[in-house]
């Protein structure tokens, strides 16, 4: 049977109060949509709404949303602790930690739940699209729906079609990002798709220049800042994705290619064993817990 079309997407389920899910759901919100935003910590819940009306009431003080619009968005979420918060959903944004063992319980557990023709997204950076369909009982209605960090700024929604995934479905997530201002671009799937593909080697690349003593911190971040215009360093860019995530991204390049140039650098695996995760710990290539924050590097040898 045919999933939802366009015009019957009315209420989008949000599993994940983390880093990505709650962009996730203010934007889904903004754009019309009613919103369920589930995790199984309440706390992280409570901090995921106070930190979206926080991002709205700034849209209001520069004048770019009305207070009475504010009020609106804030109204259609609503949130919840468990899984069944979200059966009245009709399309389902998984945006878990980024481990294939939890995705796959979620929809798997998903599946009873939730309507029939509810079709199943995944907010997944690298993890097979169509391995994690194929856990569930609607692998013709799964897609991969990647947004960019942070959601309620960044444009690009990778949108990465498993082979299972039919025609319908793949036109009724276009449509929905459509509504939510994005802009879609299309992936096979191929571990890391098309972004991390291309990004996250660079990064790998930059700690490696770090590691082997090319550069140090600030300079290998002011290089590629001044050099080649990007807007932040990879190292700063690495502790803003988080250091945890950018090791898992690299593991699922290399063993999904059995290719050594994917192979993560050591001091980035040193780093997340020692809990040095990024902004998020307030430690990784930087300390964050000064003001500016200072470069943190000690590396496997002695200078």
């Amino acid at each position: 049977m045919a999933g939802a079309s366009a015009s019957e997407i009315r209420t989008i389920g949000v599993v994940g109060a983390g880093q990505m899910g709650p962009g996730i759901a203010q934007v889904c919100a903004v754009a019309g949509y009613d919103v369920r935003l589930q995790d199984i910590n309440a706390t992280a819940l409570e901090k995921a709404v106070a930190g979206i009306a926080a991002r709205l009431d700034r849209q209001v003080a520069k004048g770019e949303m009305a207070a009475g619009a504010r009020q609106e968005t804030l109204a259609r979420i609503r949130t919840g602790t468990a899984l069944e918060s979200l059966e009245d959903s009709d399309l389902v944004i998984e945006s878990a930690v980024e481990k294939e063992a939890i995705k796959r319980e979620i929809f798997e557990r998903l599946c009873p739940i939730v309507g029939k023709n509810t079709i199943f997204c995944t907010n997944t950076s690298s993890i097979s699209v169509t391995m994690l369909a194929a856990h569930t009982d609607r692998p013709e209605r799964f897609m991969g729906m990647h947004f960019m960090n942070p959601v309620p700024v960044m444009k690009l929604v990778e949108l990465i079609r498993a082979i299972s995934t039919d025609d319908a479905t793949c036109l009724t997530v276009e449509a929905v990002v459509d509504r939510l201002g994005k802009s879609p671009v299309m992936s096979a799937d191929y571990p890391a798709f098309i972004v991390n593909r291309v990004l996250l080697p660079m990064i790998n690349e930059a700690i490696y220049a770090l590691h082997e003593g090319v550069g140090d911190v600030a300079g290998i971040d002011k290089a590629l800042r001044l050099g080649a215009a990007h807007p932040m360093g990879p190292l700063q860019l690495a502790d803003f994705i988080g250091l945890d995530t950018c090791l898992a991204i690299m593991r699922v390049l290399y063993e999904g290619t059995s290719d050594s140039k994917y192979r993560p650098c050591p001091l980035l695996v040193k780093y997340v064993e020692a809990g040095w995760l990024g902004r998020e710990s307030q430690r990784g290539f930087y300390d964050y817990r000064v003001e500016p924050p200072a470069p943190n590097f000690r590396g496997l040898r002695p200078v």
